[in-house]
């Protein structure tokens, strides 16, 4: 079968299209016939090493890439009552994230993670809605539960994660500032429903939401970005608000001084994994079956800015690194 392969770490120059053997499929493993694979900042993170040490996402050089995928059942190795199996079988349609693999023609995959996809929702928006989508419900439902005339600041606003995030936010009664890189995004966003919109390159974000607020700050950052905007993020932060760094677009937040947080007004700073808000198979259904049923009902918008086929993986990583996107990307074998 055909896969994208990484043998060192490096930029997009070192994903390599091979034949290899298919996955072979063990205890509490299914085989999936992958259709489409969703390309995110986590596979750029794996590709450059940036969680070469990572213990919740394990790897091993050389290795497929790829985190996110939806396709068809094929079979089963064995399985038990405990193993979240019972809602599928083989030649359904499914979806799963946070198993590494799917940039290829199959992928084995833990069975507890197999997200049954209902016919009416088309494979690329379940792709969408499985790392993209679970990531934007924990942030505003979870980490920061929202409540109804809260602030919330969101980096990257049209991007991928961004534009499900101010709708979920909006949704639970949020006002929302939404950082963008361009006029053309700032568009976007507001479409979404962000309240405002900040041209991050050309002013200063934390001066403009403390204009906007008074002084007091928002309630929750969530900042996508990382190294470039953690510190103005934390200063836009209120009095005892909370800083999530989910990302690290502009490169890693290496170390948050426990007094900055302090003298930013007693700050709550996390860098969460959404592995451990899908931690187990009741969870990854809840947040799934939320995620499907706001699609379905009209209340949330998915935007697929561009598929790539799977030998050109490496452009697909350039234009996400690159800042290009408005939504999100995608890769077909077929």
């Amino acid at each position: 079968m055909k896969a994208i392969r990484v043998a060192e770490y490096g930029n997009a120059d070192n994903l390599s299209y091979d034949d290899i053997p298919q996955p072979e499929v063990g205890d509490g493993q299914a085989l999936v016939k992958i259709d489409i694979a969703g390309v995110n900042f986590i596979d750029v993170y794996m590709r450059n090493g940036l969680y070469a040490k990572s213990h919740t996402y394990a790897q091993k050089l050389p290795m497929t890439l790829g985190m996110e995928g939806a396709g068809i059942l094929t079979s089963f190795g064995s399985i038990d009552d405990n193993m979240g199996a019972s809602s599928i079988k083989e030649g359904d349609r499914v979806a799963y994230c946070t198993e590494l693999g799917s940039y290829a023609d199959y992928a084995s995959v833990a069975i507890w993670k197999l997200i049954p996809v209902p016919d009416d929702i088309p494979l690329d928006i379940a792709t969408t809605l499985m790392l993209q989508g679970s990531t934007a419900h924990y942030l505003s439902n979870s980490l920061f539960p929202l409540k109804p005339g809260q602030r919330c600041l969101i980096h990257a606003a049209s991007g991928g994660v961004g534009q499900l995030l101010v709708q979920l936010a909006k949704s639970r009664g949020a006002e929302v500032f939404a950082s963008v890189g361009s006029l053309e995004k700032a568009t976007l966003a507001k479409t979404n429903g962000a309240d405002h919109t900040i041209l991050y390159k050309d002013e200063d974000f934390a001066e403009f939401i403390l204009d906007a607020t008074d002084g007091d700050g928002v309630h929750v950052v969530y900042d996508s970005i990382g190294k470039a905007t953690i510190n103005d993020s934390l200063k836009a932060t209120r009095r005892r608000g909370t800083c999530v760094n989910y990302g690290a677009a502009s490169g890693a937040v290496e170390a948050v001084s426990p007094l900055d947080l302090a003298e930013a007004g007693s700050v709550y700073f996390t860098r969460p994994h959404l592995a451990d808000y899908i931690s187990t198979h009741d969870e990854r259904m809840m947040r799934a079956n939320d995620l499907f049923n706001l699609y379905l009902s009209g209340k949330l918008k998915v935007t697929i800015d561009r598929t790539f086929t799977l030998a050109d993986s490496a452009d697909a990583h350039r234009t996400i690194e690159a800042g290009l996107t408005k939504g999100k990307l995608l890769l077909t074998t077929s």
